[in-house]
């Protein structure tokens, strides 16, 4: 997210020093109420992607609830507008699961991972350390 200012003949092929791609803190499951919703949940998302550039979005599927999708944010104010946006802007009804964080999960073969949805933990027996 931003812009940089040049002049034409200096075009800007690079972002400048210190830029940082902007990561998401929040993870939540977005699932439509209704089943035949899922299409556009999605073209809503991407509506909404347009104009803001820190959400991020990909297709999951629940054995409870069904397709939907697990959506990254800055934080819980984050979620709540665009959980709001969602419901007034596209006349969506939606089913938000709770939110977390990224685990860095520390497994005892020394290796580390990041793990942005708790479903996806390894196996206990393989896990040393967990930190949020």
């Amino acid at each position: 997210v931003g812009d940089t200012v040049t002049v034409a003949n200096r075009s800007a092929e690079t972002p400048l020093p210190g830029f940082k791609e902007v990561k998401p803190q929040v993870f939540a499951g977005l699932y439509p109420v209704e089943a035949n919703q899922y299409d556009a949940l999605r073209e809503s998302l991407e509506k909404l992607k347009l104009n803001d550039a820190s959400l991020q979005f990909e297709p999951e599927v629940s054995q409870a609830l069904g397709f939907g999708f697990r959506c990254g944010f800055l934080g819980l104010l984050h979620m709540e507008i665009v959980q709001e946006r969602l419901e007034r802007e596209f006349d969506m009804d939606l089913i938000t699961t709770a939110p977390t964080v990224i685990y860095e999960v520390v497994q005892r073969d020394g290796t580390t991972i990041m793990v942005e949805n708790p479903a996806k933990m390894p196996e206990p027996q393989k896990i040393e350390e967990v930190r949020e």
